[in-house]
């Protein structure tokens, strides 16, 4: 989304020391990503408004003229040009030597150099619109037409950008970080922000009072759950013309190409508010509108041309007698504004978010007004939208009249309340914000802030209330937003692993993988999760599609299908890369979708596919390597268990794939169950595929049907932080004494001082060297203090305490 800067200054006032580069970085550290700013005025560099005091036909060529130009500070220039219009006292828009232009509006830029043409000295270039990207604010349809600066009160010489008021700044938002703010969606939105990040009044909007001469407007709305609020204005004494240049201007500077001032005027409110707006013809609609759900297969003619099926769950504006507008998303070829429009019924609603977002992907119409309804912007931004279009309409026509109005409103939008813990919020912040200042910067976004003991209760505005603030995280997110993440110190998060997790059945799949890419040199490929159907046909035939699922909104009318195998994708894959190699191993791992229902355990009523993870492979090579890559295949499949870890693949002929060749093909069975196939690629099915010259040896499995074999639990401990010493001990005990008895007194002490972390066994030794009836026990302590670096007085006295454990329990003596 682009947003001028200057537009945002209508509602709130930048101090001038405040840069637009400061801005875009404040909005992107708390708001919005600001992919780019763009100062508007750069583009027009060296070109200035230029004044023809004289045109002279050139002496070499019949359609060029030399245009006598003053070019500001009593500079006379000479210029040939070609244009179609040029005449005495015109202004034009004059490009002086190193400008950069679109030479005749082709793609690149050329800089502007004097030059001869045909003989004579020219200074420059005089530019038609197209040439410096002006096209959309100054249109033309014949050839060679030469932009007409003449309306504007500027003199020669003046910069371009300061004539047509485009000295302004351009930020480029990044749609996605606007995904979850409906009220963003518009320069107001934006406003707001800027307003409580600098501390600075936003202006609001007068409440528009429709006049009390006014009648009431007809309008039913049949389904209140998805147009819970409708505003119509009958507005007459409207003629189609030009918006003001400041309405187009602006308009343009964001994307919006200029149509005519009805047209404009929408655009410019829902730009400003994030409010989209529509235009009907009066005289073309028959009867009453009406907003119900479309009949089915009724026919709607849109304002692009394309002729639309409608279905009975699309939401339509609707008059007497057929469809008139595709509600919330595009009106009709038929009803919308025409050129001998004067009266029109202006449209002010509100839409519900899902219905709009599945009509706009099943007729796969994605429009600006669509993209705001998908968003759930709320019902009371109507209010704000009437008032500045109306304000609009009043500039633009002097003459108009407010005939009729209505405000189908029944049920008004709650303001959500969030109950938030002032201790939780301290906890979740990571440090003591004064209450003040949080009640400051909420109320400066809308909110309404009260405090009851440990209790605050968060009021939310009606544009933050159609989901986008619901719960006590939420309100956390604001206040550090705008309170700033650069004002948080980072703090460690404090956590305990208890033990580690050995997933066996999710590390198989890794396993698969490296085994074919490492040991079996196979290269992995990943395609889309649907199928063209030309390899369905080949691969799994045509009545095969019973079985699988579709896609409503498929990519592309041949793929529809979701992939209920991976061989279809796997030799569509092998087709274009035989374009580059003759001889290759590729393999995928992916999920397919039957067409099974597999109930949510979160949701009773959600219902979602079957879903396998499967993996499938391919060797291939020349027709005289058939066996050997069978045989390979085969042999890869078939080691597959030792390297995985899996109980044992075995291979049997029960029920021949429809894909596969008639001799060389097996089933692949484990732990008493198929679970794959394993063949070559029949000659019909490669043909089809446009494999001509090539074998191909095919295997798919169920990687879900895998039973790994059970392994250990491993035990997880923590890194120890402090340095621990090695302290071994030989010690005398009675023959009789066993080493677990001995490990189990020492592991009793470090029980109940936490300094022991490990205890090993390095010898036993009987002999002459000890006494009769008696062995020496060689061991290591490994001590160390969680807390701190033990001293060797701390080190000693731990281990005589082991040692005089040892010798009241086990009769223990150090030996000399």
């Amino acid at each position: 989304m682009k947003v001028s800067l200057n537009w945002i200054k209508d509602y709130v006032k930048i101090p001038k020391i405040l840069k637009s580069s400061q801005i875009a970085y404040d909005l992107t550290m708390s708001t919005v990503e600001v992919e780019n700013t763009m100062k508007l005025n750069e583009k027009f560099n060296n070109i200035v408004i230029g004044v023809i005091i004289e045109v002279i036909s050139h002496p070499n060529a019949d359609r060029l003229k030399i245009c006598k130009t003053d070019i500001g500070n009593g500079e006379i220039c000479e210029i040939v040009c070609g244009g179609s219009n040029l005449k005495k006292n015109m202004k034009v828009a004059v490009a002086r030597p190193g400008a950069m232009v679109r030479w005749h509006g082709e793609n690149n830029f050329v800089e502007i150099k004097n030059t001869k043409v045909r003989g004579v000295n020219s200074f420059g270039m005089i530019c038609a619109s197209s040439e410096i990207e002006l096209f959309d604010l100054f249109p033309f349809t014949k050839e060679a037409t030469i932009i007409n600066l003449s309306k504007f009160d500027s003199k020669a010489g003046t910069p371009l950008s300061e004539a047509l008021e485009l000295d302004d700044t351009i930020l480029e938002i990044d749609n996605k970080s606007l995904t979850n703010r409906p009220d963003l969606w518009g320069h107001y939105g934006i406003a707001r922000e800027i307003a409580t990040l600098y501390d600075l009044p936003l202006v609001n909007f007068k409440k528009f009072m429709p006049p009390k001469s006014a009648t009431n407007l007809t309008v039913t709305v049949k389904n209140l759950l998805e147009c819970p609020r409708y505003i119509g204005v009958k507005i007459e004494g409207l003629s189609i013309k030009p918006s003001p240049f400041e309405i187009q201007s602006r308009i343009w500077r964001v994307g919006v190409r200029p149509v005519n001032a009805i047209v404009d005027i929408t655009n410019y409110v829902m730009l400003a508010t994030g409010q989209p707006t529509h235009a009907f013809d009066f005289d073309n609609i028959k009867g009453h509108i009406t907003v119900r759900h479309a009949f089915k297969k009724e026919k709607l003619l849109l304002l692009n041309g394309r002729e639309l099926s409608l279905s009975e769950d699309n939401l339509i504006i609707a008059d007497d007698e057929s469809p008139i507008g595709l509600a919330g998303i595009m009106g009709s070829e038929k009803d919308s504004v025409l050129p001998k429009t004067n009266k029109v019924i202006l449209e002010i609603a509100n839409f519900n978010a899902i219905s709009i977002r599945r009509t706009s992907t099943q007729h796969k119409i994605h429009t600006e007004a669509a993209t705001r309804y998908e968003k759930a912007i709320d019902p009371e931004r109507g209010d704000i939208a009437l008032s500045l279009a109306m304000q609009l309409f009043k500039n633009s026509y002097k003459d108009i009249k407010l005939t009729s109005f209505c405000d189908n409103y029944p049920k008004h939008l709650k303001k959500n309340k969030i109950d938030v813990s002032l201790n939780w919020l301290k906890k979740q912040l990571g440090k003591h914000i004064p209450n003040k200042d949080m009640t400051n910067k909420l109320k400066r976004l809308g909110f309404e802030v009260n405090f009851n003991n440990d209790n605050m209760q968060v009021v939310t505005p009606t544009w933050r209330s159609t989901g986008d603030i619901s719960i006590p995280s939420d309100i956390v997110e604001e206040i550090v937003r705008i309170h700033g993440l650069e004002n948080f110190e980072a703090t460690p998060i404090t956590t305990t692993f208890q033990h580690a997790t050995n997933q066996i059945n999710i590390d198989i799949e890794r396993k698969i993988k490296e085994y074919l890419a490492f040991r079996c040199k196979m290269r992995e490929i990943f395609t889309y999760p649907w199928m063209d159907d030309n390899y369905i046909k080949a691969i799994l035939q045509e009545n095969s599609k019973k079985n699988m699922l579709s896609l409503s909104s498929p990519p592309s009318p041949s793929e529809s299908y979701l992939c209920s195998s991976l061989l279809p994708n796997l030799c569509k894959a092998i087709t274009n890369n035989l374009r580059f190699f003759n001889e290759f191993a590729i393999f995928e791992s992916a999920q397919i979708f039957l067409n099974k229902v597999l109930k949510s355990c979160y949701d009773s009523q959600e219902k979602l596919p079957v879903q396998h993870r499967n993996i499938a492979g391919a060797y291939v090579g020349a027709p005289e390597k058939m066996n050997l890559l069978f045989r390979t295949l085969k042999g890869v499949i078939e080691a597959l268990p030792y390297y995985v870890h899996v109980k044992q693949i075995i291979f049997k002929k029960n029920n021949k794939p429809i894909w596969a060749d008639n001799v060389a093909w097996l089933n692949i069975f484990h732990n008493k169950e198929q679970i794959g196939n394993l063949a070559l690629l029949s000659k019909k099915a490669s043909l089809d595929c446009a494999i001509k010259k090539n074998t191909v040896a095919l295997f798919e499995l169920d990687i879900d049907l895998l039973k790994p074999y059970s392994s250990r639990t491993n035990k997880f401990s923590h890194i120890l932080e402090y340095p621990t010493v090695d302290y071994d001990l030989s010690l005398l005990f009675d023959l009789s004494v066993k080493w677990d008895e001995i490990s189990a007194v020492i592991k009793d002490e470090a029980y109940s001082n936490k300094l022991l972390h490990k205890i090993l066994f390095i010898d036993e030794y009987k002999g002459s060297q000890v006494p009769i009836k008696k062995k020496s026990i060689t061991f290591r302590l490994i001590i160390g203090s969680p807390e701190k670096t033990l001293t060797s007085n701390e080190i000693e006295n731990y281990a005589n305490s082991v040692v005089k454990r040892l010798n009241k329990t086990l009769g223990a003596k150090l030996r000399n």
